[in-house]
Parts: C-alpha cells; sequence; structure tokens
C-alpha cells in the first residue's frame, strides 16, 4: 500500500496552539509588572497602604502567572511532537492555569488576613506618596491591556488553528486561550488598582481610614472569584468533561438520520481547550463505512479525532 493511501487516514494529533507575537508581548508586560509589583509593595510597606500593599500582591500573582504562561508555551511547543503524548501538549497551559488558580487563591486568603488585622490595628498612611504609586501602578496596567488586547485569531505565525465550542456551524478558527488569560489577569490587575486609589483618596479627603483595608478585602474576594472561576473552567478540562447535552444531541441527531442507524455508545472528552476527541459505537441494518458517518459530522469544527465503530444488525 502506498504512502498518498496511508496519508487520507491519518491526521495530525497536535492541538498546541501558539503565536510568537503573543509570547513577546507576555514577556514585556511581564518586566513592565516586575518592576511596577516591587514598587508598589516596598511603597505599600514604607507608606503603611494595605490598599496598596494589596495592589502589590495582586500584581504579584499576575506575574508568576505570565511566568507560567510562557513555561508552558515553550515547554507544550518543545514536546508537540512527542509520542508520548497521546494527544500532544494542547493540555499543558490548561494545566498551568489551573496551577495559577491555586496560587491566586493563596495569595487572595493572605490578603483578606492582613487586611483583618489592619482593622484591628490600623497603621498610619502617608496618603500623598501612596497616591503616586497607586496611579503609575493604574498606569502601568493600561499600558500592559493595551499590548495584550488585540484580536489574536488571525496571527501569520500561529501554529495551530483550533475550534471554538459553539457546535454546529461553529467558526474552525479558535483563540489563544493562554494569552487571553494573561489579558484577563491585566484587567483584574487594573481594577484591583482602581480600588487602592478609591480607597486612598477616601482616606486623605474624607478621613475613611477603614477605606484602605476595606479595599484589601474587597481585592482579596476579587481575586479569589476569578480563581474559583479559573479552577472550574480548567478542572473540567483536565478531567476529561464530556461535550454539552446540546451538542451532543445534535451529533446523535445527525448520525441517526437514516432510520436503521441507531447511537449505542458514545464518548467524548477534550484534548486542548476548545477540541475534542469522540468514540462513537452504531448499529446499523444498512451500514455503511465510517468514513460516511465521518463525513455526517464535518460541521462540528470543535471534533478534531474520531473513531467510529459500525456493527449490522439483522
Amino acid at each position: 500500500m502506498n504512502q498518498d493511501t496511508l496519508r487520507r487516514f491519518q491526521h495530525s494529533h497536535n492541538f498546541v496552539r501558539y503565536s510568537k507575537k503573543n509570547e513577546r508581548q507576555v514577556w514585556i508586560v511581564l518586566v513592565i509588572t516586575a518592576v511596577t509589583m516591587v514598587a508598589e509593595i516596598v511603597a505599600g510597606t514604607w507608606y503603611g497602604s494595605m490598599a496598596l500593599l494589596a495592589d502589590g500582591w495582586h500584581m504579584s500573582t499576575h506575574m508568576v502567572a505570565f511566568g507560567i504562561t510562557l513555561f508552558a508555551w515553550r515547554y507544550a511547543m518543545a514536546k508537540k511532537e512527542d509520542p508520548t503524548f497521546s494527544f500532544s501538549t494542547g493540555k499543558v497551559s490548561v494545566l498551568a492555569a489551573y496551577s495559577s488558580a491555586i496560587f491566586l487563591i493563596i495569595v487572595a486568603v493572605m490578603m483578606v488576613v492582613e487586611s483583618i488585622t489592619r482593622f484591628i490595628s490600623p497603621h498610619e498612611i502617608a496618603f500623598n506618596q501612596a497616591l503616586i504609586v497607586a496611579a503609575i501602578g493604574l498606569l502601568v496596567n493600561f499600558v500592559s491591556a493595551l499590548l495584550l488586547h488585540h484580536d489574536h485569531n488571525g496571527d501569520d505565525d500561529q501554529q495551530t488553528m483550533n475550534a471554538s465550542e459553539e457546535g454546529l456551524n461553529a467558526h474552525p478558527h479558535g483563540k489563544d486561550h493562554n494569552h487571553q488569560a494573561a489579558y484577563l489577569h491585566v484587567l483584574a490587575d487594573a481594577l484591583t488598582s482602581l480600588a487602592a486609589i478609591a480607597a486612598l483618596l477616601a482616606g486623605k479627603w474624607l478621613g475613611w481610614n477603614w477605606m484602605d483595608p476595606m479595599m484589601g478585602v474587597v481585592g482579596g474576594i476579587i481575586i479569589f472569584i476569578w480563581a474559583k472561576k479559573l479552577i472550574k473552567e480548567t478542572s473540567i478540562i483536565l478531567l476529561d468533561h464530556s461535550l454539552s447535552a446540546e451538542i451532543t444531541d445534535k451529533i446523535i441527531e445527525k448520525l441517526e438520520e437514516n432510520s436503521s442507524d441507531k447511537v449505542v455508545d458514545f464518548h467524548a472528552w477534550k484534548v486542548s481547550a476548545d477540541d475534542y476527541a469522540i468514540i462513537i459505537g452504531l448499529v446499523s441494518e444498512d451500514p455503511k463505512s465510517p468514513e460516511y458517518y465521518k463525513a455526517k459530522l464535518e460541521a462540528f469544527w470543535q471534533l478534531k479525532h474520531i473513531t467510529i465503530e459500525v456493527n449490522p444488525v439483522d
């Protein structure tokens, strides 16, 4: 049998999503974030502002997240052809995001505990100096958001274009969720910076010094909610969560268009953030080839690896 015939029945198992442009942008944001983080933590400690400290700690979690993002990209690309990974390394960035979320929860708890101690034992705050540093932090977040905010679906150097989860007639080009997560980190940090500035202004103009530790609590809660959502989104991928009931029903309905064809076994699981592998067992009184049934599923762009078993029955 010649190689051309064999290639017709073979397909890629590479589900890695990577862009050099995205990586360069995250490196720039990582450096900017590191410098600002050190400035805010030092200033918050020196000037006694819990809100500023909270913003610095929050920024440190994003710095760690950016580092994990960069490592995940590099590792996934280095191992994408490694046969020890059955479906390539598409889940590496998902595991990285899950680990980042665990770290975020730990930091959120630390922020809330420290803020509560500031309620009990208030510290003197140097409002003017703290406001200057907080404003610089907000400016850094704004610049970082501009760097990361772009439509990366059409990057020329995108190595693999994957699918969305919208089901039938979904667009075949997916987003780089690793890059998108970095962008969301920056947005969350910008919100915390705004909260810090609001707390400092309230303390300076209205004498509401309690607003400073209160914003520390608010920042911790924001981080916790974001991390909880991230854990939920990534864990269902790592635990091989199936397709939604709605899309599953559409797939079965498509396969059973002929009344003699019945689906008796159905398994789908994620092999990356957006892509699914699927195994289907069919029985039929008038069986066709597996390729016939696979052709019926071409509109479901999220199905990247389809295995169909056809069993004839009387």
